[in-house]
């Protein structure tokens, strides 16, 4: 899914070689000898709990638990992984088959059944937490088991996209006696059966994983140890780099410390930038007595300048975006700009009178602090900046730390509020589904009938999903007219490393989630 590789400098353009081709002739054949790979993020984990999360801890979790589907280095589409096969058994794509691989076992040696497997799945259902991954399983009517190795998955609607929720780590493979069916588990001790186990846990500050030895799967561990280390901000955790404390920093790089980082010259760094298809966006509560009101939001909608935030904001490092489905996937359309075009105060204040909205509308606009990038707060501030001057609208920001910014807005606290969004899985479905329905993601009922009761469910009876455009073009425009939720921008990838790391580009799976068993060390030229 990345574009070729934009190395900075010359000896970073050497060890793209290694990089692209996997080539690990710089090794000294032992991976642990400098001590394990060291790895920065801005995006530490809400909970060990996979029932618990539909956030960036599946970061954490790809890497110590199994699903029964992943993707290898390079796929697109769902291989298995705890699974020896999977498949539609029928021609209706409602009945689908996994058999799992002989001898399963978690890290702490406990065998992994099919039983397993049915009750990790079932418990996200049962407990169905706030902000949990339940709105994914929407199409499951029930699970059965034959042995110890047959799981079988009996859909109440053909769902092609089913075996993309079975590759999500939301449906993480978890020990029964571990994890309770009918409540989240509150501890830090971890037993998946993934490439690591988790040796030890600090939250907000430290994740030590190790090579699982009971591992069963289709990775190859290119190292016996990583250490990830979760960072407030971009400035620390590029300090950190530089410092040599981290070896590669992943999510969470500010547009400054990314332009730093191409224009001045060194020898000891390199940064890989590729396309990606995480997005930025606005969300209004239809709860609030402003933001319920179409006209409001319309009129945000004809005033927001992307291309300022992108360019004033983001440096160019982010790309303006009109549609809730991102650029380089299927079905992806302009709407926003088709409809509203380039921003207009005059169009914005006619859709406001028309409503009979002749005073400036008071709106509060909420975002977190540490979840996506130092940027935020400046983005809020030219948002604020672009309406206000208008003249149509009086703006009040506010935020919280993410795990209070949670709880707000799944109780309905905030008028308007950002929010980003890191695929499950690459397909426009993905950009649509988790934001509508009295159910979804955002925590702000949505219901969408025509899209969650047609157009949805027609285009996931299609096997090929390149026949699936218009369905899908159809329920952006929807969006577009609804205006209840209004993109911003389109993210790049970039990880930063040191030169003597390489698996880099390997790491990151089509939903950008970063596969750390494929970095490794250059330990001699």
């Amino acid at each position: 899914m990345f574009n070729r590789n934009r190395f900075l400098r010359r000896v970073a353009a050497i060890a793209s070689i290694a990089l692209l081709a996997g080539c690990s002739l710089l090794s000294d054949g032992d991976p642990d000898s400098q001590g394990p790979i060291v790895v920065g993020t801005t995006s530490a984990p809400s909970t060990l709990d996979p029932a618990g999360a539909w956030d960036g801890s599946w970061e954490l979790y790809r890497n110590i638990f199994q699903t029964l589907l992943a993707y290898p280095s390079g796929a697109t589409t769902p291989q298995p992984d705890a699974a020896e096969s999977c498949s539609f058994t029928d021609s209706t794509s409602r009945t689908y088959r996994c058999k799992l691989r002989s001898g399963m076992k978690f890290a702490d040696g406990d065998p992994l059944t099919a039983e397993a497997v049915r009750h990790s799945i079932a418990r996200i259902r049962t407990i169905n937490a706030p902000g949990g991954p339940a709105g994914l399983l929407g199409s499951l009517d029930r699970i059965e088991t034959s042995g110890d190795r047959e799981i079988v998955f009996h859909l109440n609607q053909p769902d092609a996209t089913f075996p993309f929720v079975l590759a999500t780590p939301a449906m993480s493979i978890v020990d029964p006696d571990d994890y309770p069916a009918n409540s989240l588990r509150k501890d830090t001790s971890v037993y998946g059966s993934g490439p690591y186990k988790l040796q030890s846990y600090e939250e907000d500050s430290e994740a030590v994983l190790v090579r699982n030895g009971n591992y069963q799967g289709f990775a190859k561990p290119e190292n016996d140890a990583v250490t990830i280390r979760y960072f407030k901000d971009s400035a620390g955790m590029v300090q950190a780099l530089k410092d040599k404390r981290i070896d590669v920093t992943y999510r969470g790089l500010a547009a400054d410390d990314i332009l730093a980082l191409q224009e001045h010259d060194t020898e000891d760094l390199q940064l890989v930038d590729g396309a990606g298809t995480d997005i930025s966006y606005l969300v209004f509560n239809p709860a609030d007595p402003w933001a319920k009101q179409p006209a409001v939001r319309k009129a945000v909608a004809q005033l927001v300048d992307r291309g300022a935030i992108a360019h004033k904001v983001y440096k160019d490092t982010v790309d303006p975006l009109y549609s809730m489905v991102p650029k380089g996937l299927t079905g992806h359309a302009t709407g926003f700009f088709d409809d509203y075009g380039n921003p207009s105060v005059p169009k914005a204040r006619k859709i406001l009178t028309d409503a009979g909205i002749t005073r400036p509308v008071p709106l509060t606009l909420w975002y977190t602090t540490d979840r996506y990038g130092s940027e935020t707060a400046q983005m809020f501030q030219e948002l604020k900046r672009q309406l206000e001057a208008s003249g149509l609208f009086t703006i009040t920001l506010k935020s919280r730390p993410w795990k209070t910014y949670v709880v707000g807005y799944q109780k309905g606290e905030y008028p308007v509020f950002g929010r980003g969004w890191f695929p499950d899985f690459p397909d426009a479905d993905n950009f649509i589904a988790p934001f509508v329905g009295e159910h979804n993601a955002l925590g702000t009922p949505y219901p969408a009938k025509q899209i969650t009761g047609r157009l949805l469910p027609h285009a996931r009876a299609e096997s090929d999903r390149a026949r699936t455009v218009k369905d899908v073009e159809a329920a952006q425009q929807i969006m577009v007219d609804d205006a209840r939720l209004i993109p911003l921008w389109q993210g790049r990838q970039f990880v930063a490393a040191s030169v003597d790391i390489s698996g880099g580009e390997q790491a990151l799976d089509p939903s950008t989630i970063m596969m750390m068993w494929t970095l490794h060390r250059k330990t001699s030229w």
